[in-house]
């Protein structure tokens, strides 16, 4: 398929808030595109060249894009850091330049999506001498082949920073519609449908049309025209409930229902399946591929690979103790330790390692490689624990020290040496070829039991106990404290194991502090005086949800050290910071959302100067969230449910 074909698709959506249109548009685009494509398109869609878990980066910063854009377009490299200081977009700017362009090459070959994606992907393999070049001549060969509205969405892949608003429950959503029957019960989406729809196969509900028409929200004549344009069909609700809901295997994209309550269980069957084939392997682009070729059946029979990691199991939060045991039947209560989440993959003499993000890290822990091929009882397995920083005494450290062992690419060794490790075991979800997703969580921990071999201090299970009681919950939760880790995770023994849920899964946690957020730096000011030379006084948002968007919330300046050492401190994060800086205005610059941070404030108040309608009182930074990415910073729907519940304490 020709780029230009996605290119235009990316103008659509830049052009449409909307994420019910922005649905349609990337299911439509999906329908016409060939299953051997879909994992190269999807990706690209998502303003990616590599599944979620695979880390690799493109490693083009703004000078280098700088340097490209100007050997391509025939100006100055500071010409163009001019231009990007006033637009912060170099895909803006590519375009303008090349409209303006005399000599255009003739006889160009058309770019298609598999060259440009093929080409992206060379980009983050060349390292070595001469390696700045060759990136450059990449991204110099793309752009040059490419059509001004092509270069500029070229130059926003490139540099991480695609701004069409497609948020991953958009792409899930879009899969669902594109391979599968959409389902319509609300009355003007139907009239609708009727007045547009060519060229589509329905199914109705017997007699909905002719409820509609008797409501006067469609007329005979529409009716006749749309039947004329459509094959159209009618079924009772029985028959439908029953049907299948693959368009490949029975032609029918629309279903309309009277029933709400049918019509969720027939899209929850849909949108279940597509989720269910990320959670196991997270790549929307191979489960496009799938849900084309093989419908519903062959996305419910995705499952685990071992040496690929998956969407886990996530907790909620409890307001206390008490609530947290009440909540179910039987429990058990395990440290909440103060870590790094880690899952565990081992096949054979092969191990690997990864974050809750889905980072690998088993370059980065060698000594914990040798401790699961040494101390793990089953040939093929899937384990989950917490890594933890400790000293010479075995007593954690803080988690930002942990932190420098998870983004360590170099001295492994030696920092293994300076910050050991122990981890902490509490689940396991495949032994041997069988997933066991279908276990009680009581029987998991029965397993989990059997494939580990304890060492005491290094390699051991998470700390438990069964009770309903709450005197020794307490005594247990104190415990947990007085061995400086966060709390306390409360578990239903009967709780089955949910990939990608929270409350679903029954994890429950419990934590001494008040509510904090995690929320993503989206800009700053230059500081001024002791302060010049670092960003300060940070702009916080909280993400806008299904838009990919980040609403401001606050700003801060408070829990951050200026100098390097204990705690987080302005150095370092102008330093994590300023390579996402996209566009500045005298002393305020705006950041590319990346960074999260872990934010307590006094409290939250509605305000109408930021655009999140809520604003945080004396806030101030607890630590960075190096272990999570800003698609898991907290929505301004979390912001807006606390400001409630604190509402309800006053």
């Amino acid at each position: 398929m020709l780029y230009s074909k996605m290119a235009e698709l990316y103008s659509r959506l830049e052009q449409t808030p909307a994420r019910l249109k922005k649905t349609r548009l990337i299911s439509d685009f999906l329908e016409e595109t060939e299953a051997d494509e879909l994992a190269k398109a999807v990706p690209l869609l998502e303003g990616r060249v590599f599944p979620v878990w695979d880390h690799r980066e493109l490693g083009i910063a703004n000078q280098l894009m700088a340097k490209a854009i100007a050997s391509t377009a025939g100006y100055s490299e500071s010409d163009i850091e001019s231009r990007f200081r006033k637009s912060g977009d170099f895909g803006l700017i590519i375009e303008e330049l090349l409209e303006k362009k005399r000599q255009r090459t003739l006889f160009k070959t058309s770019l298609t999506i598999g060259k440009v994606f093929e080409n992206l992907q060379k980009i983050a393999g060349v390292s070595g001498k001469g390696a700045i070049e060759r990136k450059m001549g990449l991204v110099s060969e793309l752009l040059s082949s490419a059509k001004p509205v092509e270069a500029k969405y070229i130059a926003r892949t490139v540099i991480g920073d695609l701004r069409v608003g497609v948020a991953e429950g958009v792409v899930r959503d879009a899969i669902a519609t594109a391979f599968f029957s959409d389902i319509v019960w609300a009355e003007n989406r139907v009239v609708e449908l009727v007045k547009e729809t060519k060229g589509k196969g329905c199914v109705f509900e017997k007699g909905f049309l002719e409820k509609l028409r008797e409501k006067g929200k469609i007329t005979e004549k529409e009716i006749k025209n749309f039947r004329e344009k459509n094959k159209v069909s009618e079924k009772s609700p029985e028959d439908i409930e029953k049907m299948e809901l693959w368009k490949v295997k029975t032609g029918v994209d629309f279903i309309v229902l009277s029933d709400d309550r049918l019509g969720n269980r027939l899209k929850d069957a849909v949108s279940n399946a597509v989720e269910w084939a990320w959670f196991m392997e997270p790549d929307y682009g191979r489960v496009a591929a799938t849900a084309k070729e093989g419908g519903l059946a062959a996305l419910k029979k995705v499952s685990l690979e071992v040496g690929k990691p998956f969407v886990v199991l996530l907790g909620e939060k409890a307001p206390s103790l008490e609530e947290a045991i009440g909540s179910f039947e039987r429990v058990a209560i395990e440290f909440k330790y103060d870590g790094a989440r880690v899952q565990a993959h081992k096949k054979g003499k092969n191990v690997w390692l990864y974050t809750r993000r889905l980072e690998d890290i088993t370059k980065q822990f060698p000594e914990l490689v040798e401790m699961v091929r040494k101390h793990v009882k089953a040939g093929e397995c899937i384990i989950e624990g917490e890594i933890l920083g400790v000293d010479k005494n075995n007593r954690p450290v803080p988690f930002q020290l942990l932190s420098q062992r998870v983004h360590r690419k170099y001295d492994i060794e030696e920092t293994a040496k300076e910050i050991p490790v122990q981890v902490n075991w509490f689940d396991v979800v495949y032994v041997n070829g069988r997933m066991l997703f279908d276990k009680r969580f009581e029987e998991r921990r029965k397993e989990l039991e059997k494939v580990i071999e304890t060492v005491k201090n290094k390699f051991q299970l998470a700390e438990e106990l069964v009770t309903k009681d709450l005197k020794k919950a307490e005594e247990f939760y104190r415990d947990a404290l007085r061995a400086n880790q966060e709390g306390v995770m409360v578990k239903n023994l009967d709780a089955y194991y949910k990939p990608g849920r929270r409350v679903a899964g029954g994890w429950l946690k419990v934590k001494p502090i008040m509510e904090t957020l995690d929320l993503v730096i989206i800009g700053a000011t230059w500081g001024t005086g002791k302060r010049t030379g670092w960003l300060g006084s940070l702009v916080l948002g909280c993400r806008e949800p299904g838009t990919g968007k980040f609403l401001e919330c606050g700003m801060i300046g408070t829990g951050i050290k200026e100098k390097e050492g204990s705690g987080v401190n302005f150095e370092e994060l102008t330093r994590l910071l300023k390579p996402d800086i996209t566009r500045e205005e005298g002393t305020q610059v705006w950041i590319r959302p990346k960074v999260v941070v872990e934010v307590a404030y006094e409290e939250i108040q509605k305000s109408p100067n930021y655009n999140s309608g809520y604003a945080l009182r004396f806030p101030r930074v607890v630590g960075i969230r190096e272990d999570k990415g800003c698609e898991e910073a907290d929505g301004v729907e979390r912001v807006a449910g606390l400001f409630k519940t604190q509402k309800g304490k006053r």
